[in-house]
């Protein structure tokens, strides 16, 4: 990758972490990456341009730790588990830009449509694959469908967004999150 983008990028991060998405400019951005607006305009077309790549980056490195931490041998609500801590502990690592993604991102309307659905199917697919493992079938649970997945996701973001915001931490949900997850994807009661 180019080092003047992650430079960029990390800049953004930064302004997001200490300043939020709305108050940081272009201007900032390039005051912390060292760089000049030309630079900056060689790499994005906009403040917004750049907020897409960093979001769309940083969920491509979530789902590669997600993947990483999941032993599909394991028992499958194991597996739940370890899925739920690699995502929280991937947020806090980050909890500036996962609460950003999750409030700034809806208000950039049109410009962002494309990277909410693109990150969706991602994590969808990933939590498809991740469910398709001989311990879940072995179990009688899943295949999952999309909506359930998009609920279970939703419910996710929502949960860690709003403790966040209360001044609480990610990790403070993990119980709850790992415990409302497998009785989402359990197979019903017969």
């Amino acid at each position: 990758m180019n080092d003047f983008r992650q430079r960029l990028l990390d800049a953004l991060e930064a302004s997001i972490a200490e300043d939020g998405y709305a108050r940081t400019t272009v201007a900032d951005i390039v005051r912390r990456a060292k760089t000049s607006r030309r630079t900056f305009y060689e790499h994005f077309d906009s403040r917004e341009a750049c907020f897409v790549a960093l979001l769309s980056d940083a969920n491509a490195d979530q789902i590669r730790q997600i993947y990483a931490a999941v032993d599909p041998s394991a028992p499958w609500q194991k597996q739940v588990r370890q899925a739920i801590e690699a995502w929280i502990s991937s947020g806090e690592a980050r909890s500036a830009l996962m609460l950003s993604w999750i409030r700034d991102v809806p208000a950039l309307g049109a410009a962002a449509r494309g990277l909410q659905r693109e990150a969706m199917e991602h994590f969808v697919d990933m939590v498809g694959a991740l469910g398709a493992t001989d311990e879940f079938r072995a179990a009688g649970v899943g295949p999952f469908s999309r909506r359930r997945i998009i609920m279970l996701l939703g419910g996710l973001r929502e949960l860690t967004a709003s403790t966040v915001e209360e001044g609480g931490r990610m990790s403070d949900v993990t119980d709850e999150a790992v415990e409302a997850s497998i009785a989402l994807l359990s197979p019903p009661a017969r």
